[in-house]
């Protein structure tokens, strides 16, 4: 596909970001009906609304017009109340949120709260089990505690990597390398697949059992588990290109998620729900998979794999933009750049605030913006 596609397709979802930006006021969204393009918000940032945020950072750098800048900043302040959140998940909208406006812009008061929210993992990291554990105030419902773990919390990783390379502290480093070891052997399955979840021992951090706790069942693999894993292994080996084992487990990883995506390259919800196909894609998942392939084609082992990871990313961008990108065809009347067909939560237990699906997600559509742009050649993709 040509550079002049991927910068339509970038101008589309632009076109949303300041219709987003009008629409939502002082709150952060969280997903959208993609009929009217109305966004159910938060008024703190949840978990998600560091993708706001990093839409907005990745708006300013792609078009060098200041008012994105301007936009993002306020949203970024609010993160500083979240500094000593008794959660991992906090590591989302201080990476994307904060560390991503001093990675492009040396924003310097979201650098300030990025670096004090990977400080405050310090607190949190827990020696006996390795890694930093959910957390009492974690965003999953009856999932959370002192011994919990999952793929989702690997994100943690690249910003304490980041934190410790701004900073020099060899401290944040250390828990780095800990949590991001930690999680990737504790899930990462041997067909190549991510388990989403784990319990562990308070006493020894062995594993009590798996779970996967968004998805179809405790056994299955669900899409955005898989996403997480193939995206935060490859950004943790970027942060540590020492660390080859990781790199492999984010390459297994993709090989899986290439060869069990859809002909279409558009990932069902969970890749073992026995409707398929009679059941809810996940853009989502497909947008972060995505960004994963992008960046893998940057560092993969050989040339070979490069290339395949590159065509990968190609194809499932092509897909998402000319199937799931408003408009998809000459009758579709609604407001351009909405990515649809996002799997929130299909969980009856989940929070009622997650409980969406067949939606725009603000997670989905800022890694589809991110990787528009990598494939533009307008951001390098190992930067973010």
């Amino acid at each position: 596909m040509s550079d002049g596609r991927w910068s339509e397709a970038i101008e589309r979802m632009l076109v949303r970001v300041n219709d987003t930006a009008a629409r939502v006021g002082k709150e952060f969204p969280h997903w959208a009906d993609p009929a009217t393009g109305e966004w159910t918000t938060t008024p703190h940032g949840d978990w998600t609304g560091g993708f706001w945020i990093g839409m907005l950072w990745l708006a300013a750098a792609a078009t060098g017009d200041r008012r994105y800048r301007v936009l993002a900043a306020p949203y970024a302040e609010c993160l500083r109340a979240r500094i000593d959140a008794q959660t991992v998940f906090k590591a989302f909208p201080a990476y994307y949120g904060c560390a991503l406006g001093a990675i492009l812009h040396e924003a310097p008061a979201a650098r300030d709260i990025g670096i004090q929210t990977a400080r405050s993992f310090t607190r949190l990291f827990a020696p006996a089990l390795r890694l930093v554990p959910l957390g009492a105030q974690a965003e999953e419902g009856a999932h959370t505690g002192a011994t919990e773990t999952s793929i989702d919390s690997l994100q943690a990783a690249p910003l304490l990597f980041w934190a410790a390379g701004v900073t020099g502290d060899t401290d944040l480093r250390q828990i780095a390398e800990h949590h991001a070891a930690t999680i990737i052997d504790l899930h990462l399955r041997a067909d190549g697949s991510f388990i989403q979840s784990s319990s562990l021992d308070p006493r020894t951090g062995a594993l009590v059992r798996h779970y996967t706790h968004k998805g179809y069942s405790d056994t299955s693999t669900w899409g955005r588990a898989q996403a997480w894993g193939m995206i935060f292994a490859t950004l943790s080996f970027v942060a540590d290109r020492r660390r080859e084992t990781w790199r492999a487990a984010a390459m297994r990883g993709a090989d899986w998620w290439l060869a069990h995506a859809p002909a279409d390259h558009v990932a069902f919800w969970d890749f073992d729900d026995p409707a398929i196909p009679h059941t809810e894609r996940d853009t989502a998942a497909t947008a972060i998979a995505t960004a994963a392939l992008l960046k893998l084609s940057r560092v993969a082992t050989t040339e070979a794999d490069r290339v395949r990871y590159r065509e990968g990313a190609e194809a499932t961008a092509r897909a998402l933009i000319e199937h799931y990108l408003t408009p998809t065809g000459a009758g579709d009347r609604r407001a351009p750049g909405i990515l649809t067909e996002a799997c929130f939560n299909k969980r009856s237990d989940a929070r009622p605030e997650d409980q969406a699906s067949r939606c725009e997600f603000i997670v989905g559509s800022y890694y589809l913006l991110e990787s528009l742009l990598g494939l533009a050649g307008r951001l390098d993709p190992l930067q973010v």
